[in-house]
């Protein structure tokens, strides 16, 4: 360790405003270096430092293990020696204690400090516990702490897993520590010194990190019993899962329609030429067209391909009235809506819906969709947007991995598009299906929060594509009388969902502003 960079570890700490800390240090320096003259100097200096002199490197694991023996605290937080705390970060965290003493862990938002020690940057702030971001990112990482108690029970770092060993820390906690336990604290309390050899600033510098994170991420699934292959994603330091099922269940596609046959023909066309999954049925629901041709597409359709049937929903345009009719005649065990104006890019598109979808804690599964341009039209649904809830990273070019890399890390929120959203029947009859008072707006929104109030996940896979041609088939709110239901929707779904409007989502971050969609800093 740069001797400097230790000293302002140490002073950082020494800074804090909350005084009931102990410092263990332990020290795998090869002899002969001058660490512990500082580290002895430090602690004539304050008896809250203690340190051991390890007289060997016993690796990451094996030291941070010799300093975890060293504390007696009630709660543990892990800091890297060449980075720094901002001086109210203890208080902060003896703050949420107090205020949620059953928490076992807890994290805080993190940015990054340079090699003077000068400048910050790259502020990252992050969800509430997210499971699902965590097996894509290790996107807790630093300021984590936890309670010695379950420390104990989940044993130290391992040996097998360094380079990574705090994402398999983490994971551990986590898992035994269950997400009402976890508490997020949405403030910056630790500065990740970037420097030449660091993994946050040149991830290529240790590249057996990567490998060991991969690990991490199988390990926390095997422990789980869920059946996946982890591999890396797109860049060093993001893991994708795929799902392993023993079987093909039937997937129930719901395509509402009227008219516009062109879309229909182009999606379904897309789904028969690319899908590489092929137990799905259609079930087109068919609401008031008007053209000819559109019956006689519908009789062609059913003559030449076994797996379309067409049903006829009489009433007014009411989306979740004509899903809902849809389903009653699904065989499925899963159900897909799916817009009549999208098509799928990828050919594992229906598998990647369906892996997430298959988990018990998981209701419903959206995917990234772009707009004709290959801009971005839905990449999740944070609630909040536009003042209710809006699409994330809306316009967005095609390739932008969006902030923190967000677009293409598969994770929770609070909602997806019912453009194309996956669904199991059981949790869709569980929570009553679509609102029916939701003719048009928010009914898909509603139909998450309805789902998560029920204990179930609401996911984003970015690894499912489709284009979406958004909203060809029923034109704009133009009319007095649409501008009238629209605006009583709104007033419907504040009535029902009040305490996420005023609270915040929590798959967001309160320092990111609501007055656009693509994660950038509150203004103040």
């Amino acid at each position: 360790t740069p001797e400097r960079y230790l000293k302002e570890m140490l002073d950082s700490i020494l800074d804090q405003t909350y005084g009931n800390w102990e410092v263990c240090i332990a020290d795998g320096s090869p002899r002969g270096q001058d660490v512990e003259k500082v580290l002895k100097k430090y602690a004539q200096k304050d008896s809250r430092i203690r340190y051991e002199i390890l007289g060997g490197n016993r690796g990451i694991s094996g030291n941070t293990n010799a300093a975890l023996a060293m504390a007696k605290g009630e709660y543990v937080i892990l800091a890297d020696h060449d980075d720094t705390i901002p001086p109210q970060a203890f208080y902060e965290v003896a703050k949420a204690i107090n205020k949620h003493p059953d928490c076992d862990v807890l994290y805080s938002d993190e940015d990054k400090l340079d090699m003077d020690g000068k400048a910050l940057f790259d502020p990252h702030f992050k969800p509430d516990f997210n499971p699902d971001l965590l097996t894509s990112v290790n996107y807790i990482c630093h300021l984590f702490v936890v309670k010695k108690e379950l420390l104990d029970q989940v044993g130290g770092f391992r040996q097998e897993f360094d380079g990574a060993q705090d994402y398999d820390f983490i994971f551990r906690c986590v898992e035994h520590a269950g997400a009402e336990k976890i508490h997020h604290i949405p403030k910056i309390l630790y500065h990740w010194r970037c420097h030449e050899d660091s993994t946050s600033e040149n991830p290529e510098s240790k590249l057996y990190a990567f490998d060991a994170g991969q690990r991490a991420v199988q390990a926390h699934y095997d422990r789980i019993g869920v059946k996946v292959e982890v591999s890396k994603g797109e860049f060093l330091g993001l893991y994708r899962t795929k799902f392993l099922r023993d079987y093909d269940p039937l997937i129930s596609i719901i395509i509402p329609n009227k008219d516009h046959i062109d879309d229909l023909k182009r999606c379904i066309d897309s789904i028969e030429a690319k899908s590489t999954y092929t137990n799905y049925e259609y079930i087109i629901v068919e609401n008031n067209s008007e053209e000819k041709e559109t019956f006689a597409y519908y009789e062609q359709l059913e003559a030449v391909n076994p797996k379309v049937h067409v049903v006829y929903y009489k009433g007014h345009f009411n989306y979740s009235a004509i899903n809902n009719f849809g389903v009653q005649y699904a065989k499925g065990e899963y159900f897909l809506l799916l817009n009549n104006d999208t098509e799928i890019i990828n050919d594992d598109c229906l598998e990647e819906l369906l892996g997430y979808c298959t988990r018990e804690d998981v209701g419903a599964v959206g995917a990234r969709l772009y707009y004709e341009d290959d801009t971005i039209q839905h990449a999740g649904v944070v609630i909040g947007f536009g003042g209710i809830a809006g699409h994330c990273f809306v316009q967005q070019k095609r390739g932008f991995t969006g902030y923190c890399h967000r677009i293409i890390c598969a994770q929770d929120y609070s909602a997806v598009t019912a453009a194309c959203m996956m669904v199991k029947r059981e949790a869709f009859e569980k929570v009553g299906g679509l609102s029916e008072e939701l003719q048009v707006a928010f009914n898909d929104i509603d139909f998450c929060m309805k789902l998560r109030q029920a204990g179930y996940l609401i996911v984003y896979n970015p690894y499912a594509e489709l284009y979406h041609y958004e909203s060809k088939s029923r034109g704009l709110e133009d009319t007095p009388e649409k501008v009238a239901r629209f605006n009583q929707e709104i007033a419907t779904f504040e009535k029902r969902w009040p305490d996420i409007l005023k609270n915040g989502d929590p798959f967001y971050n309160p320092n990111l502003t609501l007055d656009s969609q693509d994660f950038s800093l509150k203004r103040l």
